[in-house]
């Protein structure tokens, strides 16, 4: 029992010598590069203990083991140190009152790191306390950030400079707040344990626009040429607050579109595409595309993306019109009723339109109905429906093809030319007639597979041309006269038309053979006239008999031949198919004459083609009308 009470007062007497080797000094401390920082420190040793050389103190770097050689901060025996402390150091408290307080100098950031003081009391009492301080080496200032920043919700944000060096107090300010609504600025000193710093805290309500503004923090050291600054940018959430998609379009059915989206929002949102009451496609993105392939009229409808990021939601629609590729065949004579419905709000107004231009009645009702009664082939064209509200528009369309028998047209005709006679049939129809001419007196049929014909044949649309040229009596009839019994046969799928062609204008053309003949001959015998005229009187003045029309000319006897030379030059320039040239210039008579008397005559030609040669094969005049 004695022997267990013994053990008992001998733990509890060691419990009680190990307990006074106590330190105080702050765990944490912090200073600018280039400043100051004064490392508080108390320490306590057994009362038991008297120090009969004095006391002696070490601070150390790194840890507390001597035997490892850590650098020596500060030795108050000698002013043996590591190299990077000297000059730097020096022990503020006194030892024997039990302080060891140190201040460091011109600090850098080779010294940040745990600072560790021993004691050395004499003897065998020397003792390093496991207790340090964190020295961390500032080269800018703090700013206190919440975690999350939220539009519309007041925000404070805070900047601490250290302020643990005696000679060298802070001063803070900030930066690029002139955007900011109705900032407020705060300065507070706060000292615990032994360590200060000053604050500063800026207060202010953040919206959308500053998400991404940066935000500056100064400190300053007053009688120093030491700035210390630190740039933030603000990560402002708010929820989406637009949502901008493409216009309203309309895209021909089976081919593709792309639909875009973007939402401005923070953070970016879930963006999803929804047509009716299903979602296409969805993606965490600033951005979104909707690609639709091979549309079809089922397609068309309203689009809508909708942007969320867990601080809120936000849709925009579009309206997407898919054109009918297909045409509606309708006959002649049928009628239709074409349907259109929307829907809108407000309500958009109905517009009807055939190829761009107004039909029907504009409405604001949900569905429109443009009748079409007795439908005739001018009815044939591109029907569109559009719909328009303060928001926008949005339209659908189909084609309407009218079919109906073929017509033949009033320029169907036959009329005399150089070569003979030419016969044209032009007809309308849908489909495209074909055309085909039939000769009774011959019993020929003349068509593209019969090449023995001049024939021409050209479509257009709904029109189809049809020509022919006959050339000679064998093509022309036995008659003696010219092709006048010629049928022209119209045909598609809804009909066939034949009709007998008339020679247009025959009396015309004969009488221009008449008025071009005796129109020429009066001309030469003028122009004869004119020449004998000339040369008598030329031989009544000289008085002279040998001189004559001859002695004007180089060669008397050319010179009728020459008149008639270009008599038929003229008859062969106004045959083709040139601007009319005057005739060439003839020795004794001058070239306005001769170009006077050809415009006359021109002038009395009828407006209406040519004549060629006749049966009886007599030469005349051939004038093309201008």
């Amino acid at each position: 029992m004695k022997c267990l009470e013994l053990l008992l007062f001998l733990l509890l007497f060691v419990r009680d010598i190990g307990a006074q080797w106590n330190v105080w000094m702050p765990r944490d401390i912090s200073a600018m590069t280039n400043s100051c920082v004064v490392i508080p420190c108390t320490f306590m040793y057994p009362a038991s203990i008297r120090p009969y050389r004095g006391i002696h103190g070490i601070w150390y770097f790194g840890q507390p083991y001597p035997q490892l050689f850590p650098p020596v901060v500060y030795k108050s025996r000698t002013e043996i140190v590591h190299e990077s402390y000297k000059g730097r150091t020096r022990l503020l408290g006194d030892l024997l009152q039990k302080n060891c307080t140190l201040q460091i100098s011109n600090i850098g950031a080779e010294h940040s790191g745990r600072y560790y003081f021993r004691a050395d009391l004499g003897g065998a009492n020397i003792y390093t306390y496991p207790d340090f301080t964190e020295l961390k080496v500032l080269d800018q200032p703090n700013i206190d950030v919440p975690e999350e920043i939220v539009t519309d919700e007041s925000l404070d944000l805070t900047c601490y400079a250290p302020d643990n060096c005696p000679e060298m107090s802070p001063e803070i300010h900030w930066m690029y707040t002139d955007y900011l609504p109705d900032p407020l600025f705060t300065t507070d000193f706060v000292e615990e344990g032994n360590t200060a710093v000053m604050s500063s805290t800026l207060t202010f309500t953040p919206r959308p626009m500053h998400n991404g503004q940066l935000l500056g923090c100064r400190v300053h050291y007053p009688n120093t040429t030491f700035f210390y600054e630190r740039l933030i940018s603000l990560d402002v959430k708010y929820a989406p607050r637009k949502v901008w998609v493409n216009v309203s379009q309309e895209v021909m059915e089976g081919n593709s579109v792309v639909l875009h989206c973007d939402v401005d929002s923070n953070p970016p949102p879930r963006i999803s595409w929804h047509f009716k009451d299903e979602e296409l496609m969805s993606d965490i993105a600033s951005n979104a595309s909707l690609y639709l392939e091979s549309l079809t009229p089922e397609q068309e409808g309203v689009y809508t993306c909708v942007g969320d990021n867990g601080y809120g939601v936000m849709n925009t629609s579009l309206y997407l019109a898919v054109r009918c590729k297909c045409k509606i065949l309708l006959l002649e004579g049928t009628s239709l009723a074409l349907h259109c419905g929307t829907q809108g709000n407000p309500a958009p107004t109905l517009t009807w339109l055939k190829d761009g231009e107004l039909v029907g009645t504009i409405t604001a009702d949900e569905v429109s109905v443009l009748e079409l009664l007795e439908i005739r082939p001018q009815a044939d064209g591109t029907y569109r429906c559009l719909a328009e509200n303060e928001h926008g528009r949005a339209s659908t369309s189909l084609n309407i093809t009218v079919e109906f028998a073929p017509i033949l047209l009033d320029d169907s005709k036959c009329t005399i030319v150089r070569e003979g006679v030419q016969c044209v049939c032009i007809a309308s129809g849908n489909p495209e007639p074909s055309i085909e001419f039939y000769l009774p007196d011959l019993n020929i049929t003349i068509n593209e597979t019969n090449g023995r014909f001049n024939y021409y044949t050209h479509s257009d649309g709904y029109t189809s041309t049809g020509m022919i040229k006959l050339r000679d009596k064998g093509e022309r009839g036995n008659n003696g006269g010219t092709a006048v019994h010629v049928h022209c046969s119209i045909t598609n799928m809804y009909g066939t038309e034949t009709i007998r062609l008339e020679l247009q204008q025959e009396k015309k053309y004969m009488m221009a053979v008449i008025v071009g003949t005796i129109g020429g001959v009066a001309v030469i015998a003028f122009i004869i006239a004119a020449v004998r005229y000339v040369g008598q009187n030329n031989k009544k003045e000289n008085s002279n008999p040998g001189q004559d029309v001859g002695s004007k000319v180089e060669n008397p006897s050319m010179f009728y031949s020459a008149v008639k030379k270009d008599k038929q030059s003229l008859r062969k320039k106004v045959g083709d198919d040139s601007d009319y040239q005057p005739v060439g210039s003839m020795a004794g008579l001058e070239r306005q004459e001769l170009n006077y008397a050809a415009l006359e005559f021109m002038r009395g030609r009828p407006r209406e083609g040519g004549l060629g040669r006749g049966d009886d094969g007599s030469d005349y005049t051939e004038i093309k009308a201008k």
